[in-house]
């Protein structure tokens, strides 16, 4: 899977209506839902807001008033094609007069989203775990040499000192020796 790094602008013109494509790398539901107010306020005369998303294991697509099937389906279809997730891509349509019929709508709307990942950075998803503890500072040398093969996502000094890392697989050294140090940890499975 692939998530985009940066979002994305981009405006077609398909006789007349004009297609803008805005690509948003989300991380949750709350992320659409603000989203999509402010593209809503942001594009207060649009005749039509279509979108997708992929969200973990959530697909979800809204034609929004065009013909069932024309928009949010052909959008949503681009993003599966490009093994995309954590995406929210938003069609913002102003009719200009000219109608596409049902085959004109699928090849626009996906043609819009098409050229807008042309922009897109991409990059590679890793599945794995976050791994959260916090410690005390007597024992930083120990868990430094434990954890110098892991990516440390966080080190905070505070009264103790709290760390997140991230694991490819449930490594047993790693939290075996957590428990044997009578570390409590907390372990979410996350893609970075």
């Amino acid at each position: 899977m692939k998530v985009i790094e940066n979002n994305i602008k981009n405006e077609l013109i398909v006789k007349n209506s004009k297609f803008i494509t805005l690509l948003y790398n989300i991380k949750n539901q709350e992320d659409i839902n603000n989203i999509l107010m402010d593209v809503k306020k942001n594009y207060k005369k649009a005749t039509h807001y279509c979108y997708a998303y992929i969200l973990d294991d959530i697909k979800y697509a809204n034609d929004d008033g065009e013909p069932s099937g024309t928009a949010g389906p052909p959008i949503l279809n681009v993003l599966e094609k490009n093994k995309l997730t954590n995406i929210l891509c938003i069609v913002v349509r102003y009719y200009g007069g000219i109608k596409l019929g049902a085959g004109g709508l699928i090849r626009a709307y996906g043609k819009s989203v098409r050229e807008a990942l042309l922009q897109a950075t991409l990059k590679d998803v890793i599945d794995g775990y976050v791994v959260t503890f916090e410690l005390d500072y007597d024992l930083i040398t120990t868990i430094n040499s434990l954890i110098n093969n892991y990516k440390v996502l966080s080190k905070v000094f505070e009264e103790k000192i709290k760390y997140s890392i991230f694991l490819d697989t449930l490594d047993d050294e790693v939290l075996r020796s957590l428990n044997e140090l009578n570390i409590k940890y907390e372990v979410e499975k996350k893609c970075l």
